[in-house]
């Protein structure tokens, strides 16, 4: 009995090992993903100038402390509103559902948003958009804040890796138009995790 116990435990332990193994792989990927896509001339969102110097994007690097599971409270009876960006535009979008998760023992809250206009292109039909800054915004990560793409979760629990965290198109051109993150997504602690600010923008 004490055998199969043990053997239970090591087994236990041994499918914890590879899910973070297996997602410490997919934050990395997520990384040399966006790295491709800034390096591709057909699909590279930088000015011709600052292309033309690009070695790649700099991220912190990847800490397991930065993936979290996440309590996820859907919260249905919210209004429409409309989001601001860094121009005129005015997205809409609907607080959809909280994350709620701790880190080194603090709690946190993040608000994540659906838009209710429907997407261009198929398969984001439960694209979740989560927009945060954190302590490291301006100082080492992008002023403007952060994204990190999410799906609705079918239970009540969601992962966020903010080793994929990503910067808004504004903080490589003045040409495009950004939301800007709400104030409740203000995290009091520094995300050294995800892509780090790209200089001058």
């Amino acid at each position: 009995m004490k055998q199969l116990y043990l053997f239970l435990l090591l087994f236990y332990y041994s499918v914890l090992i590879a899910q973070n193994d297996t997602t410490i792989v997919e934050s990395k990927a997520a990384q040399l993903e966006l790295n491709e896509e800034f390096s591709n001339p057909e699909t590279t969102i930088l000015e011709p100038a600052d292309f033309k110097n690009f070695h790649g994007l700099e991220f912190y690097p990847i800490n397991k402390k930065f993936i979290v599971e996440a309590k996820f409270v859907r919260t249905p009876n919210e209004k429409p509103f409309l989001m601001p960006t860094t121009t005129d535009r005015l997205p809409e979008y609907v607080k959809y559902g909280e994350a709620h998760f701790t880190i080194e023992g603090a709690n946190f809250v993040l608000n994540l948003f659906k838009s209710t206009q429907p997407y261009d292109e198929p398969g984001y039909e439960d694209y979740l958009f989560l927009p945060f800054t954190d302590l490291t915004s301006g100082d080492g990560s992008y002023g403007g804040g952060r994204f990190l793409d999410q799906r609705i979760p079918k239970g009540d629990t969601i992962l966020i890796d903010f080793n994929k965290a990503y910067n808004p198109y504004c903080a490589y051109s003045a040409r495009y138009s950004c939301p800007i993150p709400p104030r409740e997504n203000d995290l009091l602690i520094r995300v050294e995790a995800g892509v780090k600010d790209f200089g001058k923008h």
